[in-house]
Protein backbone atom coordinates (compact mmCIF):
# COMPACT_ATOMS: atom_id res chain seq x y z
CA UNK A 1 0.00 0.00 0.00
CA UNK A 2 1.25 3.34 -0.88
CA UNK A 3 1.49 5.76 1.98
CA UNK A 4 -0.08 8.98 2.13
CA UNK A 5 1.60 12.33 1.53
CA UNK A 6 1.20 14.24 4.09
CA UNK A 7 0.79 18.16 4.05
CA UNK A 8 0.68 18.85 8.06
CA UNK A 9 3.82 21.10 7.67
CA UNK A 10 3.55 22.83 4.85
CA UNK A 11 3.15 26.59 4.74
CA UNK A 12 0.24 26.85 2.75
CA UNK A 13 -3.12 26.89 4.43
CA UNK A 14 -4.91 24.95 1.24
CA UNK A 15 -2.61 22.09 2.04
CA UNK A 16 -2.75 21.87 5.37
CA UNK A 17 -6.78 21.86 5.66
CA UNK A 18 -6.82 19.15 2.99
CA UNK A 19 -4.40 17.24 5.24
CA UNK A 20 -6.41 18.05 8.09
CA UNK A 21 -9.83 16.90 6.25
CA UNK A 22 -7.82 13.71 4.63
CA UNK A 23 -9.72 12.76 1.46
CA UNK A 24 -13.27 12.87 -0.01
CA UNK A 25 -14.67 10.19 2.33
CA UNK A 26 -13.66 12.52 5.64
CA UNK A 27 -15.46 15.59 3.54
CA UNK A 28 -18.31 13.33 2.59
CA UNK A 29 -18.70 12.39 6.28
CA UNK A 30 -18.16 16.04 7.43
CA UNK A 31 -21.81 16.61 4.92
CA UNK A 32 -23.52 14.14 6.28
CA UNK A 33 -22.92 15.84 10.02
CA UNK A 34 -24.06 18.46 8.94
CA UNK A 35 -27.25 17.13 7.32
CA UNK A 36 -27.69 15.39 11.05
CA UNK A 37 -26.05 11.50 10.65
CA UNK A 38 -24.68 10.99 14.45
CA UNK A 39 -24.43 7.34 14.15
CA UNK A 40 -22.13 5.11 12.38
CA UNK A 41 -24.71 3.09 10.69
CA UNK A 42 -26.03 6.20 9.74
CA UNK A 43 -23.14 7.44 8.20
CA UNK A 44 -22.34 3.98 6.30
CA UNK A 45 -26.15 3.78 4.95
CA UNK A 46 -26.02 6.93 3.57
CA UNK A 47 -22.35 7.07 1.89
CA UNK A 48 -22.50 3.43 0.93
CA UNK A 49 -18.82 3.21 2.47
CA UNK A 50 -16.77 0.00 3.46
CA UNK A 51 -17.28 -0.01 7.85
CA UNK A 52 -12.99 -0.31 7.83
CA UNK A 53 -12.66 2.45 5.60
CA UNK A 54 -15.51 4.30 7.54
CA UNK A 55 -13.90 3.52 10.90
CA UNK A 56 -10.56 4.81 9.79
CA UNK A 57 -12.30 8.50 8.32
CA UNK A 58 -14.03 8.82 11.51
CA UNK A 59 -10.89 8.07 13.42
CA UNK A 60 -8.99 10.71 11.83
CA UNK A 61 -11.77 13.29 11.88
CA UNK A 62 -11.53 12.40 15.89
CA UNK A 63 -7.88 13.02 15.95
CA UNK A 64 -7.41 15.96 13.43
CA UNK A 65 -10.33 17.59 15.97
CA UNK A 66 -12.79 17.87 13.45
CA UNK A 67 -15.46 15.59 15.21
CA UNK A 68 -15.66 13.79 18.68
CA UNK A 69 -17.75 10.74 19.85
CA UNK A 70 -20.95 11.53 23.01
CA UNK A 71 -22.81 9.37 24.18
CA UNK A 72 -25.90 8.50 22.23
CA UNK A 73 -28.65 10.88 22.68
CA UNK A 74 -31.22 8.23 23.29
CA UNK A 75 -29.24 6.64 26.58
CA UNK A 76 -28.67 3.46 24.47
CA UNK A 77 -24.96 2.06 24.72
CA UNK A 78 -23.58 3.37 21.36
CA UNK A 79 -21.25 6.42 21.21
CA UNK A 80 -22.68 9.25 18.38
CA UNK A 81 -20.31 11.43 16.15
CA UNK A 82 -20.53 14.89 16.13
CA UNK A 83 -18.66 17.65 15.16
CA UNK A 84 -16.67 20.18 16.94
CA UNK A 85 -16.60 24.11 16.36
CA UNK A 86 -13.63 22.73 14.13
CA UNK A 87 -15.52 21.40 12.26
CA UNK A 88 -18.74 23.25 12.13
CA UNK A 89 -15.90 25.86 10.83
CA UNK A 90 -16.48 23.94 7.77
CA UNK A 91 -19.83 24.75 6.81
CA UNK A 92 -18.65 27.70 4.56
CA UNK A 93 -16.42 24.78 2.96
CA UNK A 94 -19.11 22.21 2.29
CA UNK A 95 -21.63 25.29 1.16
CA UNK A 96 -19.20 26.65 -1.42
CA UNK A 97 -18.51 23.17 -3.10
CA UNK A 98 -22.06 22.49 -2.78
CA UNK A 99 -22.69 25.54 -4.83
CA UNK A 100 -19.85 24.90 -7.20
CA UNK A 101 -21.34 21.52 -7.84
CA UNK A 102 -25.09 22.99 -8.62
CA UNK A 103 -23.35 25.37 -10.90
CA UNK A 104 -20.59 23.16 -12.95
CA UNK A 105 -22.07 19.43 -12.71
CA UNK A 106 -25.60 19.45 -13.50
CA UNK A 107 -27.30 19.71 -16.35
CA UNK A 108 -30.30 21.59 -17.13
CA UNK A 109 -33.33 20.00 -15.85
CA UNK A 110 -30.90 17.03 -13.83
CA UNK A 111 -31.97 15.85 -10.66
CA UNK A 112 -30.26 17.21 -6.96
CA UNK A 113 -30.02 18.75 -4.29
CA UNK A 114 -30.11 22.07 -2.92
CA UNK A 115 -29.48 23.92 0.48
CA UNK A 116 -32.13 25.91 2.36
CA UNK A 117 -32.89 28.77 4.68
CA UNK A 118 -34.28 26.73 7.49
CA UNK A 119 -36.08 29.62 8.81
CA UNK A 120 -38.07 30.24 5.25
CA UNK A 121 -37.25 27.43 2.51
CA UNK A 122 -35.54 29.94 0.61
CA UNK A 123 -32.07 28.60 -0.84
CA UNK A 124 -29.16 30.36 -0.23
CA UNK A 125 -27.32 33.13 -1.92
CA UNK A 126 -24.57 32.15 -3.28
CA UNK A 127 -21.20 32.82 -1.37
CA UNK A 128 -19.00 35.46 -1.94
CA UNK A 129 -15.46 36.20 -0.91
CA UNK A 130 -15.52 39.97 0.71
CA UNK A 131 -12.40 42.18 1.38
CA UNK A 132 -12.03 44.12 4.42
CA UNK A 133 -13.96 47.46 3.21
CA UNK A 134 -17.14 45.00 1.59
CA UNK A 135 -16.03 44.86 -1.83
CA UNK A 136 -16.82 41.38 -3.87
CA UNK A 137 -13.27 40.18 -4.92
CA UNK A 138 -12.34 37.89 -7.38
CA UNK A 139 -8.74 36.23 -7.63
CA UNK A 140 -7.70 38.36 -9.89
CA UNK A 141 -7.73 40.97 -6.97
CA UNK A 142 -6.27 38.86 -4.24
CA UNK A 143 -2.47 38.20 -3.67
CA UNK A 144 -0.96 35.76 -1.33
CA UNK A 145 1.94 37.12 1.64
CA UNK A 146 3.70 34.34 2.72
CA UNK A 147 4.26 34.79 6.80
CA UNK A 148 7.04 34.21 8.72
CA UNK A 149 6.97 32.84 12.73
CA UNK A 150 8.13 36.36 13.28
CA UNK A 151 5.86 38.10 10.93
CA UNK A 152 2.88 35.85 13.12
CA UNK A 153 4.43 36.75 16.57
CA UNK A 154 4.72 40.34 16.43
Amino acid sequence: MVARTRFDAEPCPVARSIDAIGDWWSLLIVRDAFDGSRRFGQFQRSLGIAKNILTSRLRTLEQTGVMTTVPASDGSRYQEYVLTEKGRALFPVVVALRQWGEAHCFGPGEEHSRLLDRRNGHPLSPLEIRSSDGRSVGPEETLVEKLSSADEAG
